[in-house]
């Protein structure tokens, strides 16, 4: 069957790979990240009985995400769905695990590193495509260059440097 299949080419591409754990024969987990890092995290995939037609279940319920917010779980989750929907009637299972390892950083920029049990704002504005509140009044989120860009232009106090905005006459 296709999910003997699947089974098979999972046991042998993640053999010996200490992250990849087989549950069962129709649920698995992998370790995206190394088991000291803070910013790693665990996805565990089920199949259903009509998988690959029918979408994996993906959960992060395993208790090592317990440090994990459940905004950033949930943007994750929404993310590796989108993959899925992708992939459908084909086996996908390596595709995610792969996916989530590529994105590692992508899923887990706004997870804050220490593990403080206090939930601060970042954490909650932290995913704009998770329509959990739908307020207007979000602060845009600056990618990575935006900031960078910014912080070119200003020396850090907010100042612009003297003379950014001088014509350049001399050619």
């Amino acid at each position: 069957s296709v999910l003997q299949m699947e089974l098979e080419a999972l046991r042998s591409i993640y053999e010996g790979d200490l992250c990849f754990r087989e549950l069962s024969p129709v649920s698995f987990q992998y370790r995206i990240g190394e088991s000291g890092d803070p910013k790693a995290f665990l996805i565990e995939v089920s199949w259903p009985e009509t998988y690959p037609q029918t979408a994996p279940v993906i959960s992060m319920d395993a208790f090592f995400n317990n440090t994990i917010s459940s905004a950033i779980k949930q943007s994750i989750l929404e993310k590796l769905k989108v993959e899925v929907e992708a992939n459908l009637g084909t086996a996908m299972t390596y595709t995610l695990f792969e996916y989530a390892k590529d994105n590692k950083e992508l899923f887990m920029e706004n997870q804050p590193v220490n593990t403080v049990t206090s939930v601060s704002n970042s954490i909650a504005t932290g995913t704009p495509d998770v329509p959990t509140s739908k307020k207007k009044d979000k602060k845009e989120q600056l990618s990575k260059t935006q900031k960078r860009k910014l912080a070119d232009k200003t020396d850090n106090k907010g100042e612009l440097p003297r003379g950014w905005n001088w014509v350049d006459v001399i050619k």
